[in-house]
């Protein structure tokens, strides 16, 4: 893979703390990177998702889609520095639905 398809990124977390800084290809999906930052997510923290479904990413003031590559994400002027690309994680746990139990009306 050559070096210039490389694209260094750095998960942000609710709290500050950070996950990374990674290499990826620019060919990796927004999806690839939800499932490393669930795979690495520390431990002890208050919320931790279960899945990548659980896992929003960020990056330029925007929610990353699933199918979108890396490549497609960046800014064009992310090129100029060869910088850390920083994405923030946003955790939505999903909301177990509570059976409702109808009782009859008298």
């Amino acid at each position: 893979m050559p070096e210039e398809d490389l694209v260094d990124i750095k998960f942000r977390l609710y709290d500050g703390t950070d996950i990374g800084p990674f290499s990826y290809s620019s060919a990796s999906t927004v999806d690839m990177l939800k499932q490393r930052v669930v795979s690495d997510w520390p431990r002890g923290k208050t919320m931790t998702p279960k899945t990548a479904n659980e896992v929003k990413l960020m990056s330029f003031g925007k929610i990353l889609e699933n199918n979108k590559t890396v490549g497609q994400c960046k800014l064009p002027l992310a090129d100029i520095g060869g910088g850390i690309i920083i994405m923030l994680v946003v955790v939505q746990q999903a909301i177990e639905k509570a059976k409702t139990v109808k009782t009859p009306s008298i």
